[in-house]
C-alpha cells in the first residue's frame, strides 16, 4: 500500500525526540468516505490563472514554492586534491532502484561557474548524499553559505566526517542515511540565452549506511526505513522547511493492502 506523509512547516524547533507526543503519527485518510467516480474539487473559490515561464521576471520563487515538499540531499564530495566540501541541495531525488540511482541538480554560481559539488563529482566521479533530520538541521543548513573553494564547510559547520566504504568523499557521521554514489552521467539545463544554468548529477549508489535506530528488516532481503525515527526534512518555497508531520495508508488499486 502507499504510505502518504504530511508535511508541517517548521515556526519552531521543538526536541524532534518528542516530536511524535506532539502530532498524531499515523492517522486516516482525509477523504475516507471516498467512492470510485466521486469528485473532490479544490476546495476555495476562484479559478485557475496560466503563468508563462518566459514571461515572468524569474521563475525561482515559483516554482521553489510549487514543487513541494522537496527532499533535501546534503551532498559530500572532494576535490582531486583532497579537500572537502558538502552542502544541501533541494533539486533532487530518487530516479530509479534497479540498479539505485539519485539525482542531485546544481545550479551555477552567480558569476556562471560550476558550484564546487558539482565540480568535484565531475572531475572524482563520486558523492554522497546525506539524508538530513530534524536533529542536525542547524548545522547543516549553515553549509549552504559562501564559503571559499579551499574552506571544508562539514568542519566549519561542526558536523562529523565518517570514512566511506566505496567512495573517497567522507559521509556525515549525524545522518541517520549516507547514500555513496559514483557519478554515471551528468545533463547540462541551458536556457534561451545559450547559458548552462543548472547541471544535473546522476549517480548510482553502491552502497548505503543506515543507523540500526530507523532501519527496519522486517521482510528478508527487503529493508525499509522506520520514517517516524528518521525525522526527515523537506523545503519549500523560502527559507522554510518542512517536518514529517505524520502519515496515512492509502492501498493501491492494483495491488493488495500488504504484502510488497
Amino acid at each position: 500500500n502507499l504510505a502518504v506523509l504530511q508535511f508541517l512547516p517548521i515556526t519552531h524547533h521543538p526536541d524532534p525526540l518528542t516530536m511524535s507526543d506532539q502530532f498524531p503519527f499515523q492517522g486516516e485518510q482525509p477523504n475516507k468516505g471516498w467512492v470510485l467516480g466521486d469528485k473532490q474539487p479544490i476546495p476555495y473559490p476562484g479559478e485557475h490563472k496560466c503563468l508563462i515561464p518566459s514571461e515572468l521576471k524569474t521563475c525561482y520563487p515559483l516554482i521553489i514554492s510549487a514543487m513541494v515538499p522537496r527532499p533535501i540531499a546534503l551532498v559530500s564530495s572532494m576535490s582531486a586534491s583532497g579537500v572537502g566540501n558538502v552542502a544541501p541541495f533541494s533539486y533532487s531525488g530518487c530516479v530509479a532502484h534497479d540498479p539505485m540511482t539519485l539525482i542531485v541538480s546544481t545550479c551555477r554560481k552567480p558569476g556562471g561557474g560550476p558550484k564546487d559539488t558539482c565540480a568535484n563529482a565531475v572531475e572524482t566521479k563520486e558523492f554522497v548524499v546525506n539524508i538530513m533530520s530534524e536533529w542536525f538541521v542547524e548545522s547543516a543548513n549553515h553549509t549552504c553559505g559562501n564559503f571559499l573553494d579551499n574552506e571544508d564547510e562539514m568542519a566549519i559547520a561542526g558536523l562529523t566526517p565518517l570514512p566511506s566504504k566505496m567512495v573517497k568523499p567522507p559521509r556525515v557521521g549525524e545522518s541517520a542515511i549516507n547514500f555513496e554514489c559514483k557519478l554515471v552521467d551528468t545533463k547540462d539545463i541551458i536556457n534561451a540565452a545559450g547559458q548552462v544554468t543548472a547541471t544535473l548529477l546522476f549517480g548510482e549508489v553502491v552502497a548505503v549506511h543506515v543507523h540500526s535506530s530507523v532501519l527496519d528488516e522486517e521482510w528478508e532481503g527487503k529493508p525499509r526505513i522506520d520514517v517516524e525515527k528518521l525525522k526527515p526534512l523537506g523545503r519549500l518555497g523560502g527559507n522554510t522547511y518542512t517536518r514529517v508531520g505524520g502519515t496515512f495508508d492509502l492501498a493501491r488499486p492494483d495491488r493488495p493492502v500488504t504484502g510488497r
